[in-house]
């Protein structure tokens, strides 16, 4: 990857985050948890992922599923600075007149599967893999998954099965930002040694750190797809990343903010000195 190349992605995640932000002033969003997987999307979308607005449609396209489908801002950001959907569309979060609304909806170009109750997309993520592989087709399937998700114990049925099937054209990603709703995983339901525990299932598993570009360009250009395993890539990010009055902070779980303090975190965003507002005056309503 050149130097122009990261360059890019990272201004192409900034953007993202300044939609998720603006998203966040009507009605709300889980901001923390789709900020942290804002990285991983852009990259994804920029530089793995075989699929386009022109080929939405197309058999042999990849997949993206976003199992958690709470961070779905982070996506419609990832859609709308991908030419999926208008950057206008942005603006009817959460409106009755359209379908940018709390999780994903078919009914948004770009979307393959509806989500919102966790623990399920993995599921249909390895059906819709098997099904290419019967077929004779290149697709690739990449299923997100939160950490926290991974207490429902479909998770751990689904990997059973793809591991028993060799289904090695799916991938899973876990958003590891170490949150479960307001609580760190770890003080909940401890998920470590958590890679050891997708190789006993029979699947390779990688690290890697979710917000650098490099790092996820390495990752995933190492990935082997023909292994007869599926593959879960554990990618280290931080709840409202590139934020930090919000970071890891539990209290910043879902957020409605005012226009102005969204204007302050635009500034800060952007490492902009007029930004004012500090995190214990921000409001979550």
């Amino acid at each position: 990857m050149t130097l122009e190349e990261r360059n890019a992605l990272e201004q192409a995640a900034l953007r993202v985050r300044q939609h998720i932000v603006r998203m966040s002033t009507n009605g709300g969003c889980f901001i923390g948890a789709s900020l942290s997987c804002a990285d991983v999307l852009v990259y994804l979308y920029w530089r793995f992922l075989n699929i386009s607005p022109l080929t939405v449609n197309a058999e042999d396209r990849d997949v993206l599923l976003l199992s958690k489908g709470h961070d779905v801002p982070a996506l419609y950001g990832v859609l709308a600075e991908r030419g999926f959907i208008s950057k206008d569309r942005l603006k009817n979060h959460l409106s009755v007149d359209d379908h940018i609304y709390w999780h994903p909806n078919r009914a948004v170009s770009g979307v393959e599967f509806h989500s919102g109750s966790l623990g399920h997309l993995l599921s249909v993520g390895m059906g819709m893999a098997l099904d290419a592989r019967m077929k004779g087709l290149p697709t690739r399937v990449v299923v997100i998954l939160g950490d926290g998700e991974l207490n429902e114990g479909s998770v751990w049925e689904a990997c059973l099965v793809a591991s028993a099937l060799s289904i090695d054209n799916l991938v899973a990603i876990v958003d590891r930002n170490h949150f479960q709703a307001n609580i760190r995983t770890e003080e909940l339901v401890p998920l470590e040694p958590l890679a050891e525990k997708f190789r006993a299932f029979g699947w390779d598993a990688m690290y890697v750190n979710g917000h650098d570009m490099e790092s996820l360009d390495e990752c995933f250009g190492a990935l082997q797809l023909n292994t007869g395993r599926p593959t879960v890539v554990i990618a280290d990010t931080r709840r409202g990343k590139g934020l930090p009055s919000i970071e890891e902070r539990a209290d910043r779980w879902f957020c409605n903010f005012s226009p102005e303090e969204a204007d302050a975190l635009l500034d800060e965003l952007s490492g902009n000195s007029r930004a004012t507002l500090t995190s214990e005056t921000l409001i979550v309503r």
